[in-house]
């Protein structure tokens, strides 16, 4: 059977999503609920493995990281390359922050940080290319974002 959340874990995953570094008093506070009964919500929903982890957002471009880049991949050949080969390799790239098998046009979407235009064509030609089995690229650079806390 699976876990069907209340509105009042669905209120603290909406705080959790907003800030994960919120502790349980915090959380307990906003919701009306003792520090203890809202750690043992969090607990439980920890147990039931919808809370999955807590991530650090970084603002990669505080960082120097000022370009961020879609790319859609196709292998040249399926089946002469393996998958594995290709994702083992291209998530061997540190600016590589995402990879995505995905069904469509493309065989992968990757999420790449880059300094700014020239350190993109810099990765692109020196490392994305020369990846095993790389086929078609097709570049998408983000103008803007408008992050989204999910479906709660």
């Amino acid at each position: 059977m699976s876990f069907q959340p209340d509105a009042t874990d669905l209120a603290i995953l909406r705080l959790l999503a907003e800030d994960a570094t919120r502790g349980a008093a915090e959380i307990g506070r906003a919701l009306g609920l003792t520090q203890p009964a809202a750690w043992r919500r969090i607990r439980r929903l920890t147990e039931a493995g919808v809370i999955a982890g807590r991530r650090v957002v970084v603002d990669e471009a505080a960082l120097g990281f000022g370009v961020t880049v879609f790319l859609g991949i196709r292998l040249a050949v399926k089946g002469r390359v393996s998958l594995e080969d290709f994702e083992r390799a291209v998530t061997a790239i540190p600016e590589v922050q995402v990879v995505q098998h995905v069904l469509g046009q493309f065989d992968y979407r990757l999420r790449i940080h880059a300094r700014d235009i020239a350190d993109f064509e810099r990765i692109l030609r020196r490392r994305i290319m020369t990846l095993p089995g790389v086929g078609q690229v097709e570049a998408n650079v983000m103008l803007s974002e408008e992050r989204r806390p999910g479906p709660l």
